[in-house]
């Protein structure tokens, strides 16, 4: 893949983030998608290899449209200032975790896990969690994970805002509550665990990352060391969809 013309592309459409000039370089466009997603479906066959459960997927089933939906954003750039692919067993839209790829100047990262979840399925993770903890410690604070994705206790550091960052160079959970959750033990030894409201981690990359083909070979371990954590929280959530 050449991450350089494609960033080269997404900088300049920062710039100029209109209708007019995207028109105007829409066959650049044009190109960097189709090679952006020619490495989404080498990322596709790497991955299979150690999660066949996405075998039956297509590019476009992880891939998604360039226009940004604008309707409730005080931000009215039509278009968006990444690439990203999201190679999930179930879909893109659906709860069940997977596999992230994005590309964005200064901001490219790898991510893994599960996003967005509703209540009542966070306290059956967190159940879950709680009844086979043995299990999770070893998903979570193995040294495999912790070198891609830093130490889950350190990253679940309570902040004023409770929120974590995608700019943080890599981390383990975006939001959790202040406090523990209701109707679970708060002097419970792993209780940070409890307090997540999503099982989501992340790997940042630098700019050069993703060119040419050696990334086809450095995702694998980055994934395949989140891998046992999504499948503990998948096989929860999938009771659900």
């Amino acid at each position: 893949m050449d991450a350089k013309r494609i960033l080269k592309y997404l900088r300049q459409l920062m710039a100029n983030n209109n209708r007019t000039w995207y028109l105007e370089h829409k066959k650049e466009y044009d190109a960097i998608r189709a090679d952006f997603e020619h490495g989404v479906e080498q990322a596709m066959s790497r991955i299979m290899t150690f999660d066949p459960s996405i075998a039956h997927l297509t590019v476009k089933d992880c891939t998604y449209r360039f226009n940004r939906d604008t309707r409730f954003s005080n931000d009215k750039s039509p278009y968006k200032n990444h690439l990203g692919a999201y190679i999930a067993a179930h879909g893109k839209k659906a709860l069940h975790g997977g596999y992230y790829l994005h590309l964005e100047p200064d901001h490219c990262m790898v991510a893994c896990g599960n996003y967005w979840l509703p209540t009542n399925i966070l306290t059956s993770c967190r159940n879950e969690i709680m009844a086979n903890t043995e299990e999770w410690l070893r998903c979570v604070e193995n040294p495999e994970f912790q070198k891609y994705y830093g130490n889950p206790v350190e990253s679940n550091i309570t902040s004023p805002t409770d929120v974590s960052s995608w700019d943080q160079p890599q981390g383990f959970g975006i939001e959790r509550l202040k406090k523990c959750p209701v109707g679970f033990p708060r002097d419970w030894k792993y209780v940070d665990y409890l307090r997540q409201k999503d099982y989501c981690c992340w790997h940042h990359v630098s700019d050069d990352f993703f060119q040419g083909d050696r990334w086809l070979d450095d995702i694998v371990p980055m994934f395949h060391a989140a891998k046992p954590m999504m499948d503990m929280m998948n096989a929860v959530i999938d009771d659900y969809e």
